[in-house]
């Protein structure tokens, strides 16, 4: 039987409960439970980790690959426009093979095309989460006409037809505007239109969020101490909706690099030479090339599937690791 432990100043009331000595028990934070929950959930620390691994190619991977615009001659059979060898032309000196005609390197293109695909997905989505928060924010805490205002504006955008609009922008745009040209302005105005009409599923979330927060105590009491309307929605309801937002940019962050693969597959996205994981796709189908060199398909549409799913395991986790009712 265990001896009982005697009550001395220097043993805390905490560990006297729990049987031992020493210093009191430390209390967790919400952030650390929340990445204790997320350690555990091996696909979203797998999808987490491929993100990171992307964004390491996007930002220094086309440093280390040669010119994605090189063309070698020599790797393409004449006869048949095709690269000798198995699989594309896959090779030490070429690893994801080379292109069909020109014979330009798949991986160098496959890299350069990654570091533009997370440029605009990131920044349209950034776009997207400034104004979706703001005006949820807005349309959830002061109601009536205001969020009725707010709330017709968002069924207009979301019925839009984007794909139609964007196809219609990129044909009518001169080659100069703004200052910039070529992929340069292609780049802006691709972020634009992804972004600029994607804000309403922000939107959504945060207004309903800030209806459930607007009657809570803490509210009630800014307000009685006389805060004002920009000092609650800055200081007592943004900090609590840090958790959707977080979750909700990292689910909307796929679907925007899939909405830019789909311009570029439709070409109305970069200009090439410049390369983009939609183009290679189209020019594979098109040309007919996949019939004959199946790589040149399968490498950029393996690179969109990666992509997409671990950022959508990374969401779902922190989703899971966030959400307190979760089991």
């Amino acid at each position: 039987m265990t001896a009982p432990i005697e009550m001395t100043p220097d043993v805390a009331p905490e560990a006297v409960l729990a049987g031992i000595s020493g210093a009191a028990i430390e209390g967790r934070s919400l952030g650390q439970i929340a990445w204790l929950r997320l350690r555990r959930d091996k696909a979203a620390i797998a999808g987490g980790v491929f993100v990171v691994f992307l964004l390491l190619v996007a930002i220094i991977g086309p440093h280390l690959v040669q010119s994605p615009d090189v063309y070698h001659a020599n790797l393409i059979n004449p006869t048949f426009s095709m690269p000798y060898g198995h699989l594309g032309g896959i090779s030490a000196a070429h690893p994801f093979g080379v292109e069909p005609v020109t014979g330009r390197d798949l991986l160098a293109r496959v890299v350069v095309g990654a570091q533009y695909s997370l440029l605009i997905g990131l920044l349209a989505t950034l776009l997207a989460v400034v104004i979706g928060v703001f005006m949820g924010l807005v349309a959830g805490y002061f109601g009536g006409w205001v969020d009725s205002a707010i709330a017709r504006l968002m069924d207009v955008f979301l019925a839009f037809p984007l794909l139609v609009f964007a196809i219609a922008l990129v044909g009518v745009m001169p080659s100069t505007a703004f200052g910039l040209s070529g992929n340069g302005l292609r780049v802006v105005l691709l972020i634009f239109i992804i972004g600029f009409f994607a804000w309403p599923y922000m939107g959504r979330i945060v207004r309903g969020q800030t209806i459930s927060l607007r009657e809570r105590e803490f509210v009630d009491a800014a307000r009685s101490l006389g805060a004002r309307g920009p000092y609650i929605l800055a200081k007592e309801l943004l900090p609590n909706l840090v958790g959707p937002i977080l979750v909700y940019t990292t689910l909307l962050i796929p679907t925007n690099i899939l909405f830019e693969a789909a311009l570029d597959y439709l070409g109305v996205g970069l200009i090439p030479p410049t390369p983009s994981w939609g183009q290679m796709l189209s020019n594979a189908v098109s040309q007919g090339f996949f019939q004959i060199d199946p790589m040149y398909m399968i490498i950029p549409g393996v690179a969109i599937f990666l992509t997409v799913i671990a950022f959508n395991l990374f969401g779902d986790g922190l989703r899971d690791a966030l959400d307190p009712k979760s089991r």
